[in-house]
């Protein structure tokens, strides 16, 4: 669904005085909106064009610390200027905010005045054409789980993150009822999200107390991932505004299930669902299965883009609906890569290993450097497994830790050849940084184990 708000109606709401401020972002690294926010007349009159931002926006950590090493932005470097430069088709009214729009920005070389390789939407970019290049359309939906909990979140940073307390007191998996207590929140965000352009179609109770869904209809992959972050901004506005928080960590506590980020996927040639083949076992084309088959084969390699951060890995468990086998089935939630909709038009692959912290852009574009290397190559994907596949004990494994998933990532030449070995660097070395702040952190855990007993 396109972004709801022409330049020229931007620029006629602002000589009305409706709209007052323009919020130009780009997306960083960690998947976040971050930018300036110009009165709406300076905008139009200018600003529209392009802005400037420092390069270490795109060379940070979740801290916005300025991490060393980076070949891209560095001290020695002297973190110069990026340009950003308004996407004008992502233009949108924000509802929650009054007289506010907002514009999604992608980030150019200062001086070159090119795409800058590693910043996420120039990743993603980059994938569509290669797609496009072979006569198809990327398609996906994300569907993203977070927890609502009744503190705000001042409250929580204040008091050092103590456990919070989940809107709901038990599981409301689909419960009506169960889900009463949070709908004024939740109604404010599907109606906010959904006046921002936003075709959000529902949301739900998810398998654990305070767990939320939301989902959005689905579109071409870029306008995809500009919804999923933009859901994002909107859902921890939304429930600030109502004195509460969310987290969209992949795990916040030992012994619950974690919050995925799913992404169906499918390739769409002249107007239709290039993975229907009637013909076919499942309603799978041929075509479908290369591309189901490169994901498989590449999983390992990608994974760093669909759980970026330690934490990331505590939601990789048996039992708690998250995969820990690379495999592929039909209609089964046990697996990394499930079939939904065999034998229907809307046949799809739904790749299962994501947590809500991915980067979306990201993401996308890993899985789509996969699967297009599977049609390159026709690789097959071989039987659907079925049953309990957390038992499948002889299926390989997705990545148990991030050090593991780095290890993959940068002995991948499948993502040095699709993205760029530069640019494959950028990300390990910040998977690198994310481990060594980690290890070198004493956490609550170690305090509590071992402070009287060790």
């Amino acid at each position: 669904m396109p972004a709801n708000l022409s330049f020229d109606a931007l620029k006629q709401a602002v000589s009305e005085g409706e709209i007052d401020t323009v919020i130009a972002c780009l997306v960083d690294m960690q998947g976040r909106l971050q930018g300036k926010r110009f009165h709406a007349q300076h905008f139009v009159d200018g600003a529209w064009e392009e802005t400037h931002c420092c390069n270490y926006l795109l060379a940070t950590d979740l801290e916005m610390y300025t991490v060393e090493g980076y070949e891209a932005s560095s001290w020695s470097r002297g973190y110069g200027d990026y340009v950003m430069r308004p996407d004008l088709s992502t233009l949108r009214r924000i509802p929650w905010v009054a007289g506010t729009a907002l514009v999604m920005c992608d980030v150019l070389d200062h001086h070159t005045h090119e795409l800058v390789p590693h910043a996420p939407r120039t990743v993603l970019t980059r994938q569509i054409e290669r797609a496009r290049a072979m006569d198809f359309e990327p398609m996906m939906a994300t569907e993203l789980e977070f927890f609502l909990f009744e503190e705000s979140f001042p409250e929580l940073f204040d008091a050092g993150y103590p456990t919070p307390t989940p809107i709901a007191r038990y599981n409301v998996d689909y419960s009506i009822f169960g889900n009463a207590r949070g709908e004024p929140i939740m109604r404010d965000i599907r109606n906010g999200l959904y006046g921002a352009g936003i075709p959000i179609e529902c949301s739900k109770g998810e398998a654990e107390r305070g767990q939320e869904e939301v989902n959005a209809k689905y579109s071409d992959a870029m306008d995809t991932a500009d919804m999923h972050t933009l859901i994002k901004q909107g859902v921890k506005e939304i429930a600030q505004a109502h004195g509460a928080s969310v987290t969209f960590m992949a795990k916040y506590q030992t012994g619950k299930a974690g919050s995925s980020s799913h992404v169906h996927q499918s390739l769409w040639k002249d107007g239709q669902n290039a993975f229907v083949d009637d013909t076919k076992p499942h309603g799978m084309s041929d075509l479908m299965r290369h591309f189901l088959a490169g994901q498989l084969a590449h999983a390992r390699d990608i994974t760093y883009f669909l759980a970026p951060y330690i934490n990331s890995y505590k939601r990789f468990c048996v039992g708690l609906f998250a995969p820990t086998k690379i495999v592929w089935s039909l209609d089964n939630r046990t697996a990394g890569f499930r079939i939904c909709g065999e034998h229907t038009k809307a046949v799809r692959v739904e790749c299962r290993i994501g947590g809500a912290d991915l980067n979306p852009y990201l993401a996308c574009a890993a899985l789509l450097a996969a699967g297009l290397d599977g049609i390159e190559k026709k690789l097959d994907p071989g039987p659907a497994i079925e049953g309990d596949v957390y038992q499948a004990g002889e299926a390989p494994s997705v990545p148990g830790t991030l050090h593991e998933a780095v290890a993959a990532l940068e002995q991948s030449d499948m993502l040095a050849r699709a993205f760029g070995a530069d640019v494959v660097g950028h990300y390990a070395h910040a998977a690198r940084w994310e481990i060594e702040e980690f290890e070198r952190a004493v956490t609550d855990y170690e305090r509590a184990r071992g402070f009287e007993r060790a």
